[in-house]
This record gives C-alpha cells, sequence and structure tokens, in this order.
C-alpha cells in the first residue's frame, strides 16, 4: 500500500518545504493550508494508507491546536510544528498524544523532521524492550516507544528480558531500572554485554534521585546511555533515537562491508568468515562448488561492459533462488562460490548439474538483444576442517571442467585421488 503522510501546514511555503522532505523519504506528501482542507483530503484516501501526519498548532480555522486533535483522533501518529520555541505552545501540544513537536526556527529543526519522517517508517520492524517494576514508569515508557511505531515489550525482571530477547532478533535497545527483583539494573547490563556488543544492542540506564553516581555505574558496566527520572518527553525520544540509529548505521557499515556492490551477494571475506563458523559444527557430508561462466570475456567485447553486469546481476538472482538456504558468494569477476553444508556428494552434484541446466536454459535481455550463457562448475566433498583446501579441491575440478569442453560438473568424491572424478554431462 503507497505509504501518503498528510501535511496540514499555514501557508503554501511551509507545505511545499515539508512536502520535499516527505518526498525525499520515499512517501507521498498529501497537504492542505487549513484544518477544513486538511479533513477533505483525508477522506479521499484510505486512511491506513497514512503512515503520519505533520501539522501546524495555529491555522487559520484551528488556532489552538484543533487540527492537531483532528489526527490524533483519526489514529494517524502526529508530529505536531510550531512557529517558534515557546513553552507555552509546547506545554499544550505536549498535553496531546503526538509523536513529537518540531519548532521550524532553523534549518537543523527540519533535518530533525527529515529523520523522524524516515523513523516512523523503520520502528515498524524494531524492537525496544523496557524492563522495570515500576508500573507508572513502565507505562508512560512503553506509550511513547508505542508512538513512534517501536515494536515495544514490557519486562518485570532481567531473566523475562534476557527469555524475550532471545525470541525476537529484531531488538535493537532495551531500556532498563536499576531495582530489578532477580539482579540489579547495573548487574543485568553486565550479564546482557556478555552476549550482545555495543553495535548489536544499545542499552539505556533509567534511574532517579541517584544523581551522577547511578549514571556512572550504568556506564561502567556497558551501558550505551542513562537517562534520570523524571525525564523529558523530548530528551527521552532524542536519544532513543540516536541509540537505535547507532546500531542500525553498524549494521549497514558491515552489510557493505559484507556485500558485493554489483549483485548484492555475500563477498568473498563474508562467504570465508560464514564457512568457517558454520563449518565447525557440520558433519563430514559437505560439498563447496566454483562456478564460472564460460566465454565471458566475449561478452563484454561484443555486448559491452554494461550487458555483463547484466549477465552478472541475472546469474546472481539464479544462485539466490535456487539455492535459499545455502552459503553463497561472487568471488569476483564471473566467478561464484557455493558451500552446502550437511549435503552428500551425490546430492549437492545432482543439485549443481540441475542448476547448470537452468542456466543454460535462461534467456537474459540486454538493451539491444536476447543472449544465452553457459557456466561450468567444480565441485569437492573432500572430508577437510580446512575451507581453504576443498576450495582448492573445487578450483581443480572447475579447471577440468574447463579443459573437458565447459558447459559441466565436474565432481571430486570424498575417498577420490586427485585424478579420479566424476563428470556430469
Amino acid at each position: 500500500m503507497q505509504q501518503n503522510v498528510l501535511i496540514i501546514e499555514n501557508g503554501e511555503g511551509n507545505l511545499e518545504l515539508i512536502a520535499k522532505l516527505v518526498r525525499r523519504a520515499g512517501l507521498t506528501p498529501v497537504g492542505a493550508t487549513s484544518l477544513t482542507e486538511g479533513k477533505v483530503r483525508f477522506s479521499q484516501n484510505i486512511p491506513e494508507s497514512f503512515l503520519c501526519a505533520i501539522v501546524a498548532y495555529s491555522l487559520p480555522d484551528a488556532p489552538q491546536g484543533q487540527a492537531i486533535d483532528f489526527t490524533a483522533n483519526a489514529f494517524i501518529p502526529t508530529i505536531a510544528t510550531t512557529e517558534t520555541l515557546d513553552s507555552g505552545i509546547r506545554d499544550k501540544v505536549l498535553e496531546r498524544d503526538v509523536v513529537d513537536y518540531v519548532p521550524k526556527e532553523n534549518s537543523q529543526n527540519y533535518d530533525y523532521l527529515s529523520r523522524l519522517i524516515t523513523r516512523l517508517e523503520k520502528n515498524k520492524s524494531t524492537g525496544v524492550i523496557v524492563v522495570s517494576t515500576n508500573r507508572i514508569l513502565r507505562t508512560r515508557t512503553i506509550a511513547l516507544l508505542q508512538r513512534h511505531n517501536f515494536m515495544a515489550f514490557e519486562c518485570l525482571t532481567a531473566t523475562d528480558a534476557m527469555h524475550t530477547l532471545s525470541e525476537h532478533n529484531h531488538i535493537r535497545l532495551v531500556i532498563t531500572d536499576n531495582t530489578l527483583p532477580d539482579m540489579t539494573g547495573t548487574q543485568f547490563v553486565a550479564s546482557l554485554r556478555k552476549a550482545f556488543s555495543k553495535e548489536q544492542l544499545a542499552i539505556m540506564g533509567v534511574a532517579g534521585g541517584q544523581g551522577m553516581l547511578m549514571s556512572a555505574h550504568f556506564i561502567k558496566s556497558g551501558a550505551n546511555d542513562f537517562l534520570r527520572l523524571p525525564y523529558c518527553h523530548e530528551e527521552f525520544l532524542c536519544r532513543v533515537m540516536q541509540n537505535v540509529e547507532y546500531i542500525e548505521s553498524v549494521e549497514e557499515i558491515r552489510r557493505v562491508a559484507n556485500t558485493d556492490y554489483l549483485t548484492g551477494l555475500p563477498n568473498r571475506r563474508h562467504f570465508f568468515y560464514m564457512v568457517t563458523v558454520q563449518h565447525q559444527f557440520l558433519s563430514e557430508h559437505h560439498a563447496l562448488a566454483l562456478i564460472d561462466l564460460d566465454f565471458f570475456k566475449s561478452i563484454n567485447d561484443t555486448h559491452g561492459h554494461d550487458a555483463g553486469d547484466i549477465v552478472l546481476k541475472a546469474m546472481a538472482a539464479l544462485i539466490e533462488f535456487y539455492f535459499p538456504d545455502e552459503i553463497i558468494s561472487r568471488f569476483g569477476g564471473e566467478e561464484f562460490c557455493i558451500y552446502l553444508p550437511n549435503t552428500p556428494i551425490e546430492e549437492a552434484c545432482q543439485r549443481l548439474e540441475d542448476f547448470r541446466k537452468v542456466v543454460e536454459s535462461e534467456v537474459i535481455q540486454l538493451p539491444s538483444t536476447d543472449i544465452k550463457v553457459t557456466c561450468s562448475i567444480g565441485v569437492s566433498g573432500a572430508v577437510t576442517q580446512r575451507v581453504d583446501n576443498l576450495l582448492s579441491l573445487a578450483d581443480k575440478q572447475l579447471y577440468a571442467a574447463k579443459n573437458n569442453g565447459r558447459n559441466q560438473v565436474m565432481c571430486e568424491q570424498p575417498d577420490s585421488s586427485p585424478l579420479e572424478q566424476v563428470s556430469l554431462l
């Protein structure tokens, strides 16, 4: 479903500026310059299509925040905007069920608004755990997180929180009180750090009336951040956003570092890491395959490098589709690698032969023509605890497949000598 953002702003200039931010976030602005027009624009769309609303506190026909009341009562997450940072208006805005409010007094506030819009979509798949026996603290914190579309979990004990973490892999932040029934908050933080690094899970400590000492204890125990009670609405949300965005930034850096830029497959380095981690626990039945496109240079020479890129992307898509549970990689150039754990060599070779036939029959559409390609595959199922040895043996089989006429699978049996191999044609 198309994601809309309802914008009700006082003036065409403000409306267009915010609409640009919404478009930049990949969302569709639905704009109005009065509450009356906003109600009409809202009624013309499916209510569930609105991700959020950005609404001015003061409008010509709604000078006291009535437009905010309208969108909040329509159950649309609402971001309020004000012309200036006025404490009286701020208090009136925050009395309502709003996500946040943004004063439009400088460009940095618009940058914050842009981040906020993007976060409301991302937060739908981001989990946060609140751990506390204080019902009021828990309820208030959960309510604020849900306003921001976070998937919020509440736990009374550290044990409950650890169990929740084990069940949900999308949790990025834990907010914990210091007084827990089964251990102190700092002990809980220290135990979390044994399982999760600061780059994997953010932790915020919360406590009141204990001055600077408690914050130091939390940080030294491994927390990323600390919040004193009673906390300010805006400070809480800003700190939550910063901590979640830090985790996401590290994840994105890792993803880029481990991904081939052209095909989107894992790269060679990540392949070795994944196989090495899983290889320690595998049985002796496994296989590793090297796949090489035949006569790839002639594709580049005849049709151009852009065409070669299209072929590589098509090959990567086929590998992803036919080997969804295996460890796959683009090794570089026109060479790909597949590791098949817990797979007898006979089964692996048959699957790869079936795949070779799929590649042979696939029609790849280029801008100017359609072409077909073939591939040669070398497979080894040798019993070894060294991934580099397995790779070297598969490479020998690939070399044999190339020398034997290409477009075939050459398999080395686990108990064979280097000269004993099986060709699947």
